[in-house]
């Protein structure tokens, strides 16, 4: 016996002899030794199979997975047939899809108690996701945060969903490299984008306001967009980002004058309203940067003609619909924008 093993080396559990014995993490050990356990204990039927070769460790690991989350009542007959079924379907699935066929062997052992039993796992699968929910912010100090989240399947399929929105666009000219980037890549930049463009009004109160984030800089250094601002919740930006954030992003910036007087809190029309941005998606088409096929649904309004930071004004003479790598760029110092005859935007990397 396993606790046998480990008493006589002076292990604390059979999981501790093992990890030491394997050189496997404890944590990885203990899951072999409770799977081992179970094929010893109930589950005869898996523990034949692998030892005649038909079934992987990993398969067993989801096969006892599946049969001890049938209900504690249910037959043993039926148990008895499950186990006899998800063994003979280890010949044809791996790992993943025998987890799949497991949540689902009612319906070939019982499948009069099929709805009922599944209406039933889903309430407590549902229940065990909830508890589960995570997020956690780990700073790596380089300018960059991990964020590491665990969500519900359904809330996970609704925010890719939301993400997808913003990469779907595939085809790319030119200068549209966005599609060139890897999905991660593609999505992380989508998640940027969706939090800058969520509206404050529609969040809760907080200290009595929306909750909002503001960012601080001076006039001059608005105007200039060389230098620094510091936003509400702490973090230090450069004046570019303030600068095109203030386009789109519903940020309220606070300029202050050379003696530290507040100039301007926020704007009342800083960001286009949805009559204008309609009509500069009939106007534009979609991303006005030259060669870029994005259409005006995954564009952003852009003060083109007079930056707001120095005064434009949010109209349809003074906007322009440009993508989101596109009005990056626009904002960029490290590169020239042209404005084409055609009234396109050709952008050139400064040398």
């Amino acid at each position: 016996m396993a606790d046998d093993v480990a008493a006589e080396c002076g292990a604390r559990s059979a999981g501790d002899w093992l990890a030491g014995e394997t050189r496997t993490s404890r944590r990885e050990a203990n899951h072999d030794e409770r799977i081992g356990r179970a094929l010893r204990d109930r589950w005869s039927q898996v523990g034949a199979a692998i030892g005649a070769g038909r079934v992987t460790w990993e398969q067993a690991g989801v096969l006892v997975r599946s049969l001890e989350a049938l209900p504690a009542d249910f037959d043993h007959d039926l148990v008895v047939k499950a186990e006899a079924h998800l063994v003979s379907e280890a010949a044809h699935f791996g790992p993943r899809d025998l987890s799949r066929l497991g949540r689902r062997v009612f319906e070939v052992v019982a499948p009069d108690l099929a709805d009922e039993q599944e209406a039933r796992a889903l309430a407590a699968e549902e229940r065990r996701a909830r508890r589960a929910t995570r997020l956690s912010f780990r700073p790596r100090d380089d300018g960059s945060t991990d964020l590491h989240a665990r969500l519900p399947d359904h809330v996970a399929s609704r925010l890719r969903a939301y993400l997808d929105a913003y990469t779907s666009p595939r085809r790319t000219g030119a200068l549209g490299d966005v599609a060139s980037l890897p999905l991660v890549r593609r999505r992380g930049q989508a998640f940027c984008a969706l939090l800058e463009h969520m509206p404050a009004e529609g969040l809760p109160a907080h200290g009595g306001t929306a909750t909002s984030v503001m960012v601080t800089l001076g006039l001059a250094t608005l105007r200039s967009g060389q230098g620094l601002a510091e936003t509400s919740t702490g973090e230090v930006v450069t004046a570019t980002e303030v600068r095109r954030l203030a386009c789109t992003a519903g940020i309220i910036p606070v300029v202050l004058g050379g003696a530290g007087q507040i100039l301007d809190l926020g704007r009342t029309r800083r960001l286009f309203s949805p009559a204008q941005r309609k009509a500069l998606a009939i106007r534009d088409r979609g991303c006005r940067a030259e060669d870029c096929c994005i259409p005006a649904a995954w564009c952003e309004a852009h003060h083109a003609a007079e930056p707001w930071s120095k005064g434009g004004h949010t109209d349809l003479v003074n906007g322009l619909l440009l993508c989101a790598l596109h009005h990056h760029r626009a904002h960029d110092t490290t590169w020239v924008t042209a404005r084409l005859p055609s009234g396109d935007v050709r952008y050139t990397r400064r040398t």
